[in-house]
C-alpha cells in the first residue's frame, strides 16, 4: 500500500548497473528486479528505487539531493564500503545527535552514513 502525497520512489543515475547492484547488495542487503538492461530496481532498502544506466552521478556539489543511510555500528559500516569498492568522500565527524560519514559508491554517487551512537 502507497501512502498518499509521501515519497515512495527514488531512482539515481548510474554508470554501471552490475558494478551497483553488486556493491549495495554487498554493503546494505539490498536485493534487485532487472527491467531491461539499463534499469534495476532495488528494494529492502528503506525506501524502494531504481537505478538507471546514466553517464551522470549525484553529488552535493551538482545540487543533488543527499541520500543518508542509518547504521548502529559506522565504523563496520564504513570497513564494508571500502572493501567493496566505494570511497570515504568525508570520513566520520560529529554533528548534533550523532555521527556521520560520506562515500562514494564505485560508479560516483554520494551518499552519507549516520548513526546516533556517539
Amino acid at each position: 500500500m502507497t501512502d498518499q502525497d509521501k515519497i515512495n520512489y527514488v531512482e539515481f543515475p548510474t554508470k554501471s548497473i552490475k558494478v551497483v547492484k553488486s556493491f549495495f547488495s554487498t554493503v546494505f542487503g539490498w536485493t534487485f528486479v532487472d527491467y531491461g538492461p539499463e534499469y534495476s530496481a532495488f528494494f529492502d532498502a528503506g525506501l524502494n528505487g531504481g537505478f538507471y544506466l546514466s553517464d551522470l552521478n549525484c553529488s552535493k556539489e551538482n545540487g543533488s539531493a543527499l541520500i543518508v543511510l542509518y547504521s548502529q555500528n559506522l565504523e563496520a559500516t564504513q570497513l564494508k564500503i571500502e572493501n567493496a569498492g566505494g570511497r570515504i568522500k568525508k570520513p566520520i565527524f560529529t554533528f548534533p545527535g550523532g555521527r556521520r560519514f560520506h562515500f562514494l559508491d564505485p560508479t560516483g554517487n554520494e551518499y552519507a552514513v549516520w548513526t546516533d551512537k556517539l
